[in-house]
């Protein structure tokens, strides 16, 4: 609209305004509002004629005769709209009368008027009180803006900012009032109406500049258009102009775009003929318009429920016919200012275009025009696509100087639009640098201009954004809620579905079809959108009273960045089924029976029949009457359904009735349609005055008795209990209800409910519960209580029922198993554990019989009786041998029933051994500060038994020794430190003294053991190892002693000169010594071990030392794996020593050498003297190895690596 405006005042000359600013108000005379500048000739767009040889003659030609101003090419593009709009008068007027003089066929929405509810005539009267109410409101915002001068320079203002900000005032106006709700905010949507009415009144305000003569003439014109349209719309059928929304889409585009290109082309011949399209077309396609929009305020009025989810809304509905008749207004009052606008136009452009040819000619300038499918050029009518990537080069502007000067290119826009694109001013590479979107903004205006750096020329160009698929389908008044009576046809339609795309083409373009198709009533078309039922489908209310139908509405599906997209939307559809009376009544709680006492009166209710309409949507009144079987004793109210007996009960002959009731349904106008019928049965009865009696085979009887075995089946009839119950009375007072009163659970009676007489049986419930050893006899109350009597007669009998006992439990020990403990030195016979039994069944069956077996049952007995297990008469229990002992015992009955227990027995352990030494007489050599050892065994089990104290009895001398309690370890006196103590105290220079030690246990009670100990003492040698054991031996023989170490000296002198020459010789060469390899190398394994051990044994019968034999310690330098090679490194002594036993090689983190202590039989061994070699080379090794440790000592105290 605001472009329609534009068109107008761009229609206007200079001259005309003058005349008509000077006629208007006060206000605008004095203003200072520069007129002039908003119709001056724009001379920079496309006004210029162009020089040069481009595309021919022809096409020169062609061109400059399609911009070139012609008032005899203006005046004939106006010739033209005008007969267009005298065409669509006459057609308007030739549906005027065809519609309104009832000549056509269908009905018309002037001829369902009759028939509309009271509510769619009030919605329709309150729409065009709302449209004449935004006529009156524009009207007084137009006037009240023309009279402000800044209100009206504003909106006279021809800047693309003022024009935005205009279109932008129309559309959040108009926005604003759509999103308001009518119901919920009325005051809210009043407000945003009267302000969208007046934000329209400013934008025509600027038509004030016509005169006030010509506007009103142009309000009576319109109103006649207006009135005149909407006559045919309201004349003409339903959807006769509904169904133009595709081509009245189409034609608003076209117009749009005429009316924008009008706005910046002079009245050229291309210029004159976008404005004639712009009013004459716009004046046609807004009044197609009047009639859709018209049509479509009484399609919403007629079709949106009620009571329905969606509301109608009076003042959205009236806002298009609103907007038609604002766009025909301002064609019409355009229409009447142009006829004298055009000449002075036509007559005054030509010139200026003159002048301006001769000025330009020769110095500007100019682009290359290569047509719309280029890519280089002046821009013009380029197409890009709205997926187009950022950063994507899309053009190359080309253009050239007629002087042949080097030429820059340069990208504008209007002041407030988006820049999308940058330029390279040299080369002319146009890059897209903003995301396109063409639901915003589908054309886009660039000045491109070229400069030869004098003169410069601009051109607006438009650029086309063209559709991509990046839309999804959207559904539109949105939720659905469908109301639907029940008895639609098949294939009926009964709602449309409406979804927008915004993108064009196949993307724009929507298909509807439903989800589940196969599972519902319903079917849509794909392409209108249309609801119906299935064909053969019928909806029923009473089945269903909702159905939900998703649909799901597609594209068609095209380009989105290279790829095909095809996008969709669902949405959910609610039908509620109307009710409609197809459904005859139904009679509820059928079969009817009733009672007449001997005691009721006349007049009196039997009972109430209930029918109920078989339609529960909208249900009718029911009318109630007996058709027959009443014989004149009974009625019934028609409106109630009660039942009523007129005759008293002694009048009545029958004592059975039968009655045929109708109930009908009546209609709200009163009619009797469709009916139903039943069977009322009344009985006559007399009075309760006999109470439920219990007999037995003889009579009246009230104690039943029965012997039986427990745990029947469940489900047994207890046959030997013969019960009848009788009620004397009738009808209803003989009804009364039965139950056992005692232990819950256990028996159930049959029947339950009673009518007169009935055979009472007693059947088994819970077998478990019927147990001779819980219960004995039974004891249970009969009761016999009336049911629907106010008396409540009743009456009990008694029922004993005495239990026998049967083989029904399992013998049971009071634990699952025992423990028991006996000492290992009871007798043959003695009693370990009584184990106990229970059954709870009497009689025989009550007995036990114990019983043992298993593996270690063997040396013990039960007593089959009493259940107590003893041991063996020969049994001997030893708990060293075997202290535990485990069995089963069993519990049996006489019937073969019985059970396990297990028993665990454990033999207590008693003091019966002695503490034993290995000898009674011991001999131990000790060395002064070292203790010695004697050990004794106790064979009990269990401490304290086995464990022993041990403790020195007789000494000689005494005083002398202290011995260790617990571990038996035998030590000096802390005072005795050396052999000369020893002599001061003995004269006995052997110093071989004698103990007597006991072991004591500590058992009750305890035994003791001694033993005599025979101790040689000795004093540590200085130096440690087996050079001390050597000395050690050879101590009684001195001679043999000096001749060993004078060979083992010799030898060390010889090897030491040998070793000095050679590291003299190797220091001369290097200034490492490395004497350890060597050695190493030279060092070799004796050949044999057995005869170096034997070179250590000698004796000498005539002396003590012979006794020493160390025959245990060569044992014990042998490995684990019997080889013997155990390396040593030893501590250097400060003197060559004896050579040690080559298989005494202790390990290295060993302390230094030490006398062993000699431990074990000193009984006296025959000792071969080995031969003098053997001894040699033994002390060859000595000699080594002593060598060996010297080097590496030295070594290590020079910081240097041992290798």
């Amino acid at each position: 609209m605001l472009a329609a405006r534009l068109v107008c005042l761009r229609a206007l000359s200079c001259q005309t305004v003058r005349p008509a600013i000077t006629q208007a108000s006060p206000a605008l005379r004095n203003s200072n509002i520069k007129v002039y500048r908003l119709w001056q000739p724009n001379q920079c767009y496309a006004t210029r004629v162009r020089t040069g040889v481009r595309h021919g003659k022809l096409g020169q030609e062609v061109k400059e005769a399609a911009f070139e101003p012609s008032a005899e090419t203006a005046l004939k593009a106006d010739r033209l709209g005008k007969f267009i709009v005298a065409g669509g008068a006459g057609v308007g007027l030739g549906a005027l009368c065809y519609y309104g003089m009832g000549m056509s066929s269908e009905i018309g929405a002037i001829e369902r008027a009759a028939i509309w509810p009271q509510y769619v005539k009030e919605r329709i009267q309150s729409t065009y009180m709302y449209f004449a109410g935004s006529i009156g409101m524009t009207a007084l915002s137009a006037v009240a803006v023309s009279r402000s001068p800044a209100l009206m320079s504003l909106m006279t203002r021809g800047s693309w900012l003022a024009i935005g900000a205009t279109f932008a005032a129309m559309i959040g106006a108009g926005m604003l009032v759509r999103s308001i709700s009518y119901q919920d905010s009325p005051v809210a949507k009043h407000a945003a109406w009267m302000m969208h009415s007046g934000v329209m009144g400013a934008v025509v305000a600027p038509l004030a500049f016509l005169g006030g003569p010509l506007l009103i003439r142009a309000a009576w014109y319109t109103a006649g258009i207006v009135g005149g349209l909407s006559t045919v719309a309201m004349c003409a059928p339903s959807e006769k102009f509904l169904n133009m929304g595709g081509p009245l889409g189409i034609g608003l585009g076209f117009v749009l775009a005429s009316s924008i290109g009008s706005m910046f082309l002079p009245p050229t011949a291309f210029g004159a003929g976008l404005y004639s399209v712009a009013v004459y077309g716009g004046l046609v396609l807004f009044g197609m318009f009047l009639l859709y929009d018209t049509q479509l305020v009484v399609k919403r009025a007629e079709t949106l429920p009620y009571y329905g989810v969606t509301k109608y809304d009076p003042i959205n509905a009236c806002m298009g016919i609103y907007t038609d008749t604002l766009n025909i207004f301002i064609r019409v009052a355009t229409m009447l200012a142009g006829r004298k606008v055009g000449k002075l136009c036509c007559s005054k452009v030509p010139k200026h275009n003159k002048k301006a040819h001769k000025v330009q000619a020769n110095y500007a300038p100019y682009f290359f025009d290569n047509g719309a499918r280029s890519t280089n050029g002046n821009m013009a009518l380029l197409s890009l696509s709205e997926d187009t990537p950022v950063g994507t080069h899309v053009y190359t502007l080309n253009g050239t100087d007629p002087e042949g000067d080097p030429v820059t290119y340069d990208l504008t826009y209007e002041a407030g639009s988006r820049r999308y694109f940058s330029v390279d001013k040299n080369l002319g590479n146009v890059t897209l640098i903003e995301e396109l979107d063409r639901e915003k903004e589908d054309e886009i205006e660039v000045i491109v201009s070229i400069s030869d750096g004098l003169s410069t020329v601009s051109e607006k160009v438009r650029i086309l954004v063209m559709d991509a698929n990046d839309e999804s389908p959207e559904f539109i008044n949105t939720p659905y809620i469908v109301e639907v009576p029940e008895n639609t046809p098949s294939s009926s339609s009964i709602f449309k579905i409406e979804a927008i795309d915004k993108d064009t083409g196949s993307g724009g373009s929507i298909t509807y079809f439903l989800q589940n198709i196969h599972g519902n009533k319903f079917t849509i078309d794909r392409h209108s959108g249309v609801l119906r039922i299935k064909t053969g489908v019928t909806l029923d209310y009473e089945k269903s009273r909702t159905h939900f139908v998703v649909v799901v509405a597609k594209d068609g599906g095209g380009k989105l960045r290279g790829d095909n997209k095809v996008f969709s939307a669902t949405t959910t559809v609610t039908i509620n089924v109307e009710d409609v009376q197809d459904t005859p009544p139904m009679f509820i709680g059928t079969p009817y029976y009733g009672y007449v006492y001997e005691d009721t009166l006349a007049g009196s209710e039997v009972l109430t029949v209930v029918a109920l309409d078989g339609d529960r949507g909208k249900p009718n009144n029911i009318h109630y009457c007996i058709l027959n079987g009443s014989e004149g004793s009974f009625e019934i109210g028609n409106t109630t359904g009660a039942i009523s007996v007129i005759k008293s009960p002694n009048q009545l002959k029958k004592e059975v009735y039968e009655l045929k009731v109708q109930a009908s349904e009546v209609s709200q106008e009163g009619d009797i349609s469709e009916h139903t019928f039943a069977m009322v049965t009344i009985r006559v009865v007399d009075l309760n005055n006999h109470p439920p009696t219990f007999y037995g085979e003889n009579g009246p009887q009230n104690r039943f008795e029965l012997t039986m075995y427990e745990h029947p089946p469940e489900g047994e009839i207890l046959r030997g209990l013969k019960i009848t119950v009788n009620d004397s009375d009738q009808g209803a007072n003989a009804k009364f209800n039965l139950r056992l009163v005692g232990p819950g659970g256990i028996f159930r009676v049959v029947p339950q409910t009673v009518l007169n007489e009935a055979q009472v049986t007693i059947i088994v419930e819970n077998s478990a519960a019927i147990d001779y050893e819980k219960f004995k006899v039974l004891t249970f109350k009969l009761l016999a209580i009336e049911v629907n009597t106010p008396e409540k007669f009743s009456s009990t009998a008694d029922i004993v029922i005495r239990l026998l006992d049967t083989n029904d439990n399992v013998p049971k020990f009071s634990s699952d198993y025992y423990i028991a403990r006996i000492p290992e030195n009871s007798p043959g016979g003695s009693n370990v554990v009584a184990v106990t039994a229970t059954d709870p069944d009497s009689g025989l069956w009550g007995e036990i019989k114990y019983s043992i077996y298993g593996t270690g049952a063997d040396l013990f007995l039960i007593h089959p009786s009493t259940g107590i297990i003893y041991t063996q008469p020969w049994a001997v229990l030893d708990a060293e041998v075997n202290s535990k002992y485990n069995f089963y015992v069993k519990a049996e009955d006489t019937d073969g029933k019985y059970s396990l227990a297990e028993v665990f027995i454990t033999v207590l352990d008693v003091n019966d051994h002695s503490p034993e030494f290995n000898e009674n007489i011991q001999e131990k050599t000790m060395i002064i500060g070292s203790p010695v050892k004697i050990q004794a065994i106790d064979q009990d089990a269990e401490e304290p038994n086995n464990i022993v104290d041990y403790s020195i009895m007789q000494a000689d001398p005494a005083n002398v020794f202290d011995i260790d309690q617990s571990t038996g370890e035998i030590k000096l006196k802390s005072y005795i430190r050396s052999l000369d103590i020893i002599h001061n105290i003995t004269k006995n220079k052997d110093c071989i003294w004698s103990l007597v030690v006991q072991a004591k246990d500590r058992g009750s009670p305890s035994f003791s053991t001694t033993a005599v100990l025979k101790i040689d003492i000795t004093e540590e040698t200085l130096h440690k190892g087996p050079m001390a054991a050597f000395l050690m031996q050879t101590k009684d023989n001195p001679m043999k002693a000096l001749g060993v170490l004078a060979g083992v000296m010799g030898i060390m002198v010889l090897i030491t000169i040998m070793i000095s020459t050679a590291m003299f010789w190797r220091n001369k060469r290097s200034n490492k010594i490395m004497p350890v390899r060597r050695i190493i190398k030279k060092r070799q394994t004796p050949p044999s071990r057995t005869v170096r051990m034997e070179w250590l044994k000698f004796k000498r019968p005539s002396s003590a030392a012979e006794k020493f034999v160390i025959e245990d310690d060569v044992k014990s330098l042998h490995n684990e794996n019997s080889n013997n090679n155990i390396q040593v490194p030893p501590v250097p002594p400060s003197a060559p020593l004896p050579p040690p036993p080559p298989a005494l090689t202790p390990r290295s983190d060993a302390p230094g050498w030490r006398v062993p202590t000699v431990s074990g039989s000193l009984t006296p061994k025959h000792i071969i003297k080995p031969p003098k070699k053997k001894g040699l080379g033994s002390t060859h090794n000595a000699l080594v190895s002593e060598l060996k440790m010297r080097f590496e000592k030295r070594n290590a105290a020079l910081g240097e690596h041992h290798i």
